[in-house]
């Protein structure tokens, strides 16, 4: 295998054809980040003029009109975004990061659309999404054929992800956690509902053929006998995982340089200051 090839993630084209089949009733978590969205942006207390919306998925995310002059231009998703620099004060990079083959590269696209003092909002699943899933998968083909192959994207975990903003010159980095767990009638309704959400495995990766129906069938007898309630539905997390950042701006406020404090934690605290032994 080449060196180009290790390092790809996701097969662009077969994400392209399972978002194609993707359908309403399945995005309920893009309504609910619409509206978590709407509110960071209330809170921000200013109307933008040049907002910019990144998604797969623009039908939508219509509803995200408060604190604009003006709608959203609305972009998709590729590695190379179409992005003038300085184009806008606002840009809102929806679940498409945890495909993303350059989750970087897409942060320093969106800075440099960006004028100074510009808003970045992005949303997209943490590393703590179907870790249910995951877990029983993965130990039903390692029974079944004593190996493992690539079925869920990994995903970052908040701990890691701050650096990603600062990685890519964002000012005044945030990363918030949203937990959601959804309730199934069984296993395999919720990995159609995943299929239905545009969200089925597009790792370049993948197995090239259907998973044997043993993997499969020890997979929901693994998930019923770890998670189902007494009547027999299963829970789903899904991480929903919101990155905040600002385009660098002189008003903003900076970090003190080291010994420059005018009074020390002691005196805050009323202790007195001992000082490490050498």
């Amino acid at each position: 295998m080449s060196q180009t090839s290790q390092q790809t993630l996701t097969d662009t084209a077969a994400l392209a054809r399972n978002r194609a089949r993707a359908e309403a009733q399945a995005l309920f978590l893009h309504d609910r980040a619409v509206l978590d969205l709407q509110d960071r942006l209330d809170m921000v207390k200013r109307e933008f003029t040049d907002p910019v919306l990144v998604t797969p998925h623009p039908a939508y995310w219509q509803g995200l009109t408060r604190g604009f002059a003006r709608p959203p231009k609305v972009i998709g998703t590729g590695e190379v975004l179409d992005l003038a620099p300085g184009s806008a004060d606002v840009v809102m990079h929806v679940f498409d990061l945890h495909w993303s083959n350059d989750p970087v590269g897409q942060l320093i696209q969106c800075r440099r659309a960006l004028r100074p003092d510009g808003l970045l909002l992005a949303v997209f699943f943490g590393g703590q999404t179907l870790h249910e899933l995951r877990a029983c998968l993965g130990q039903a083909e390692i029974e079944v054929t004593g190996g493992l192959s690539p079925r869920i994207a990994p995903m970052g975990e908040v701990r890691d992800l701050g650096g990603l903003l600062q990685r890519a010159g964002f000012a005044l980095p945030v990363v918030d956690s949203d937990k959601v767990t959804v309730d199934y009638e069984s296993p395999l309704k919720l990995m159609a509902d995943l299929r239905a959400m545009g969200e089925g495995n597009a790792l370049h990766q993948r197995l090239r053929h259907p998973t044997r129906r043993a993997v499969m069938l020890r997979a929901v007898e693994l998930y019923l006998q770890t998670h189902a309630d007494a009547a027999g539905r299963v829970p789903a997390t899904f991480e929903l995982v919101t990155l905040t950042g600002w385009a660098p701006h002189e008003s903003q406020q900076q970090p003190l340089r080291p010994g420059s404090a005018l009074s020390s934690l002691a005196d805050a605290l009323g202790t007195a200051e001992k000082p490490l032994k050498p």
